[in-house]
């Protein structure tokens, strides 16, 4: 049988050394934990079209295709079992060409907060933990089993 997979675009929002993380709340998984904007590809839709669209979705800014880059994708499995392949990107905050990002969906959002890239929060999902190391030692790719 052939291989699927769910495909998670995520995004790493820099200010400076600093990285925009999402405090999840009401959404049944991970509540209580930071995670990067993110969210699933959808049928006939890009992995940019899927970042732009989710990051409008949960943050409130619009990305312009030409100012996000590809930075490393993570193989994972979750703690109850699901296969995931997380597609990472970064983009600077450029507030006077994006917006200013903002709790865009706070029934699944207790609140948005920047963090130094160097000292995430203890209560940080695991695949974001992953994706930020990966952009912070230039590696492209990564495995996760979080069993």
């Amino acid at each position: 049988m052939p291989y699927t997979s769910i495909v998670d675009v995520l995004l790493i929002l820099t200010r400076g050394d600093h990285v925009l993380l999402a405090l999840r709340d009401g959404t049944g998984y991970a509540d209580g934990q930071y995670n990067l904007p993110s969210g699933k590809l959808e049928a006939d839709e890009t992995l940019i079209d899927a970042l732009i669209r989710e990051t409008h979705e949960e943050i409130g800014i619009r990305l312009d295709p030409a100012e996000i880059h590809h930075t490393a994708t993570v193989h994972c499995r979750n703690p109850e079992g699901a296969r995931r392949i997380g597609i990472i990107f970064t983009a600077e905050s450029a507030p006077e060409r994006q917006g200013e990002p903002f709790n865009a969906e706070p029934h699944k959002c207790a609140k948005i907060e920047w963090f130094p890239l160097d000292m995430l929060p203890h209560n940080t999902v695991p695949y974001t933990v992953a994706g930020v190391d990966l952009f912070r030692s230039g590696q492209p790719f990564g495995l996760i089993d979080w069993r």
